[in-house]
């Protein structure tokens, strides 16, 4: 986020914008969307591998994504003055720098291993991600006409979906079909030597991402991306001394809705893997588990390309609206049922959870004009809620697994109303509704 932007009249400052010159600059930023996909989504092939090398119960497992995600809460906001100061290009070399450091920190955590820098390695990852985020979001949603910024958004969001699809293969072949832990049922008691040699798996998994990082990075010190203009890095101060974003009620409600979705997806993803091996569901090993993980990010891509086709025609807030309601029901069926039906049920919120982030994104910035860039970093940092899915492992540990999945039904409930009442703009800032009259 490289300061103020407004949403209806940046495309006509961004060289090239308003004839579709963006298109390369959206082509390489989706391949950043798409390596923050893989690399969060490995996380949930890594957490019931390290649920067994380090012996932990499931808050503890749940712990490790909390850290992740508090990252986020830790580095938005610093990463919005940094983006400010350096500008986008330098901003996202620095982010893809600190993954590759932290994906490098893993390599010393394998080989001692340590549950403790574990954790710092994940954080620092988190933190590169996060800066990421907070640059591209926004970027994509304010580049081209306002009319269509939940549509290209979501579909720019479906190569990060891409990442998640592909993620759960990488994880699976390289560290869970690998590992003694991986390859026998849930509850197997490992040696001392095999949670060792377990744990010094994702050691090479974490160098070929670390790589991947740092070549991408250069990429991108290569290539030239367009300018949003000096005029739109920051809002005049005269004029912003009377701007509130309290006045619009798209934004208010919309940081607790990505909150609340965070927990939702997260706590899914997550304990996936752990549900679906239990002997009353599916009666398999992580590493055969991890396959069906791959089905429900596959949902995720498939509906996010589908939600983008839909959103030219049909209005943002109402798609969302039906992908909620579906995403309540199916995890009704995932918190009720039992075997083959729970574990489809679980794995067909994926497609039900796939526009909500991009589109409760693009509708909660909608008509904040100059103040764009103060509700972009409030909206990324609420990417913090998927801390929370320490609560939900919390919960698996007290009255079952999946009787957790009860807090995800309540997260549904919270996303179809906002779908539904709290995504309607109140109020629109001066710039931005003369940039819609444009």
């Amino acid at each position: 986020m490289a300061g103020p932007v407004s949403q209806g009249s940046v495309a006509a400052r961004v060289p090239g914008a308003s004839a579709g010159g963006h298109g390369k600059a959206l082509a390489l930023l989706a391949s950043l969307f798409f390596m923050w996909g893989f690399i969060t989504v490995i996380n949930n092939t890594l957490l019931p591998h390290l649920r067994s090398v380090f012996d932990l119960n499931y808050t503890q497992t749940t712990l490790i994504e909390s850290v992740w995600f508090i990252a986020y809460g830790v580095a938005s906001m610093p990463s919005a003055f940094l983006i400010e100061r350096v500008g986008y290009k330098k901003a996202i070399i620095i982010g893809l720098s600190i993954m590759a450091v932290g994906a490098l920190g893993m390599i010393p955590a394998a080989r001692i291993p340590s549950y403790e820098i574990t954790l710092l390695a994940l954080f620092v990852i988190a933190c590169g991600i996060a800066l990421l985020q907070v640059a591209a979001n926004p970027y994509v949603a304010v580049i081209g006409p306002p009319e269509s910024s939940e549509s290209r958004l979501t579909l720019v969001q479906a190569f990060n979906s891409m990442g998640t699809f592909f993620a759960p293969y990488f994880g699976g072949y390289l560290i869970l079909s690998r590992t003694v832990s991986g390859t026998t049922l849930e509850g197997t008691m490992l040696t001392a030597d095999q949670r060792l040699a377990d744990a010094q798996a994702t050691q090479l998994p974490y160098l070929l991402v670390a790589l991947v990082l740092i070549a991408i990075a250069v990429v991108f010190s290569r290539a030239q991306l367009p300018s949003l203009g000096e005029d739109t890095r920051r809002a005049n101060a005269e004029e912003r001394k009377h701007l509130s974003l309290w006045n619009h009620r798209n934004l208010v409600f919309g940081v607790p809705a990505i909150f609340i979705y965070l927990i939702a997806e997260i706590g899914v993803a997550n304990l996936f893997i752990n549900f679906v091996s239990q002997p009353a569901i599916g009666n398999m090993t992580h590493a055969e588990a991890a396959n069906y993980l791959v089905m429900l990010w596959g949902g995720m891509m498939v509906g996010r390309f589908a939600g983008a086709f839909l959103m030219k025609r049909f209005a943002a807030e109402n798609i969302l609206a039906a992908y909620a309601t579906a995403a309540l029901l199916v995890m009704i069926g995932a918190a009720t049922l039992h075997g083959p039906a729970a574990m489809w049920a679980l794995i067909m919120v994926g497609l039900c959870h796939s526009i909500m982030f991009p589109t409760i994104f693009a509708l909660g910035i909608k008509g904040l004009g100059p103040l764009t860039e103060e509700g972009s970093g409030l909206l990324i940092t609420a990417i913090a809620g998927g801390a929370l899915v320490v609560v939900q492992g919390w919960l698996a540990d007290k009255v079952g697994l999946q009787n957790s999945f009860w807090l995800t039904v309540a997260c549904e409930v919270y996303i179809l109303w906002y779908a539904l009442r709290g995504a309607r703009v109140t109020a629109e800032t001066p710039a931005a509704a003369a940039a819609e009259r444009t």
